[in-house]
């Protein structure tokens, strides 16, 4: 979740737990689970941090204020959701490909097939145990219950992700980068 600085003491007083609380503004860890550089496979979590620390290119610039009343999304939100949004694509975005129709018309995951689909060892042993938090479990279930015609941003992205790849494999961190620096590129020229 996305918090401004003031709520943070409020934050504090509530039964927390596992959560990891980044001070954007100042680059550092206000909590932190002592486990985040052991499950993020290494090469993501760089081309992550990488995204993320061109967000200061940004920052720097001006942000646009609202035109016509209406306010805008400024150019530094959206390279972070963005870059976000590409991250899971990348891990998760091959998800449809396991879900499978049952005999009440509903779609279940076959989750093991899911995890062994991927060719990275590292990629693997992470969504094992991204596979049980209930991050997942709530986004694999809306999925399940979602309509098949019916897509978000979520969908349309990993549609776009899976058809460029190779047969159906999952092609790493090249592509998170490089999808992600014409993203930034085309920001910052606005």
């Amino acid at each position: 979740i996305g918090l401004l600085s003031s709520s943070l003491p409020r934050l504090k007083e509530l039964p927390v737990e596992e959560v990891l609380v980044v001070d954007l503004v100042n680059n550092r860890f206000l909590r932190q689970m002592e486990d985040e550089d052991s499950i993020l496979p290494r090469k993501l979590q760089a081309a992550l941090e990488h995204i993320l620390e061109q967000r200061n290119e940004l920052a720097s610039d001006k942000e646009e204020g609202p035109v016509n009343g209406k306010q805008e999304i400024s150019p530094l939100n959206e390279v972070v959701s963005e870059a976000f949004v590409r991250f899971f694509v990348e891990i998760v975005g091959h998800y449809s490909l396991f879900l499978i129709p049952t005999e009440r018309e509903e779609r279940t995951l076959q989750r093991e097939a899911f995890r062994k689909s991927v060719s990275s060892k590292s990629l693997r042993r992470f969504l094992e145990v991204f596979m049980e938090t209930q991050m997942f479990g709530g986004f694999i279930q809306e999925r399940e219950l979602r309509k098949q015609g019916v897509r978000g941003l979520f969908e349309v992205r990993a549609q776009e992700y899976l058809e460029t790849l190779p047969s159906g494999e999952q092609s790493g961190v090249n592509r998170f980068l490089k999808g992600l620096g014409s993203k930034m590129r085309f920001l910052h020229k606005k």
